[in-house]
């Protein structure tokens, strides 16, 4: 169900629906920094010359809290009832920031109603309801979209770059390294929500992480095979938003092993409770037979098989070696847009300009399928092989 609506410079305004715009990503990345962006620069242009812009109706269930962020950024729109808003032709997409619990009941609603979606990750709680919620979007003709926002890090398109060149050669492992220290809460406040630490409220960081690990392993190396993962609760008690010890239910740390398409291994450790020595939050080393990179979010450092070093292991002396030295940094030579924006920016050309868009609600049960896989494996202690995903019931 879509509509066309002009406002009075002539532009197309797209209505968009913005359920869960009171949590950190959803305000903050989705829109502030995405649509309010776009709407305050008075729209974009279309890979065809189109002008559009946005109109975002805020929804929420609690009314003060959507009051409070429409008049603090001008916005005209906002309700408690989703299911009106979904009936309101004005409104051609509906997008999902909402917790994961609360976020497939929506989506089927917003299939429903023949709203194109675009949301955040992951799609639901299992494979089957993730798959199940890809198969009806394309049986009722939805165009769908899922957060994919790594992929549009700079240090990430750096690393696509290198990749596109035939830079590495062959590729022939990623090692990937993320987190930091969440604090327990008693001395000094965590830094995440409680939830996160209670699997019964959808909390564990390979829930978490693991379908961003499943689109950037995709999308750069090639498609995830088989996992094995090793999940621990390194921390056993917390204290919560009010001072309260609760007990710790959920994985706080993930160590993968993830075999792909070609014969690359990669892995990947993901932890809340580790103390930072790298340059960055999250960063990939890549080894190819031609040379290697290591990625971050932002910076790019390069060594080619010309300039690698030949190292000799003799534990009797200290290496004097500045191995650090032996590494370029690749140049910034393009400017960067916040990564959240740029997607929604091509989410907005593909539904405008009717293109077929590559992550979808598919994609995203992808993502779902191999956190499952890794829950799986980290309980069963073994190996898992992750099948093909198809449309097709």
């Amino acid at each position: 169900m879509t509509t066309t609506n002009t406002n009075s410079s002539g532009v197309r305004e797209i209505g968009i629906i913005m359920n869960g715009v009171s949590g950190r990503m959803g305000y903050r990345q989705h829109l502030v920094r995405s649509i309010l962006a776009i709407r305050d620069e008075g729209g974009i242009e279309l890979s065809d010359g189109t002008k559009v812009t946005v109109r975002p109706l805020l929804v929420g269930r609690t009314e003060s809290k959507l009051a409070e962020i429409a008049k603090r950024h001008g916005i005209e729109d906002w309700t408690t009832d989703l299911d009106a808003a979904l009936a309101d032709p004005r409104w051609e997409i509906y997008a999902d920031f909402l917790v994961t619990k609360a976020r497939s009941s929506a989506l089927r609603k917003a299939i429903a109603a023949g709203k194109t979606i675009y949301t955040e990750k992951p799609t639901a709680e299992s494979v089957e309801e993730a798959l199940e919620l890809a198969r009806l979007a394309a049986a009722a003709g939805v165009k769908t979209g899922v957060v994919h926002d790594k992929l549009y890090l700079p240090g990430l398109r750096k690393l696509k770059r290198l990749i596109d060149s035939g830079f590495f050669g062959r590729i022939l492992s990623v090692r990937g390294e993320f987190g930091y220290w969440v604090f327990e809460g008693d001395w000094q406040p965590a830094q995440r929500p409680s939830w996160n630490y209670r699997v019964e409220d959808g909390g564990g960081i390979i829930v978490d992480m693991f379908p961003h690990w499943n689109y950037v392993l995709e999308n750069l190396f090639g498609e995830v095979r088989s996992v094995y993962t090793q999940a621990s609760i390194h921390i056993p008690e917390r204290w919560d938003e009010q001072g309260d010890k609760y007990e710790t239910t959920a994985e706080d740390a993930a160590y993968g092993i993830f075999e792909l398409d070609g014969g690359v291994v990669a892995q990947i450790n993901s932890s809340w409770t580790v103390r930072v020595n790298r340059d960055e939050l999250v960063e990939f080393h890549v080894d190819g037979t031609h040379g290697s990179a290591v990625v971050g979010l932002f910076g790019a450092k390069i060594q080619h098989r010309n300039a690698t070093p030949k190292p000799v292991w003799n534990p009797d002396l200290a290496d004097t070696h500045d191995y650090d030295a032996d590494w370029a940094e690749v140049p910034t030579n393009d400017v960067f847009a916040n990564g959240f924006r740029q997607q929604w920016e091509e989410f907005l050309d593909s539904y405008v300009l009717g293109t077929d868009y590559p992550f979808d609600l598919l994609a995203g049960a992808r993502g779902v399928q191999l956190a499952a896989a890794g829950l799986q494996s980290a309980e069963e202690g073994r190996k898992v092989e992750l099948p093909e995903l198809s449309l097709e019931g």
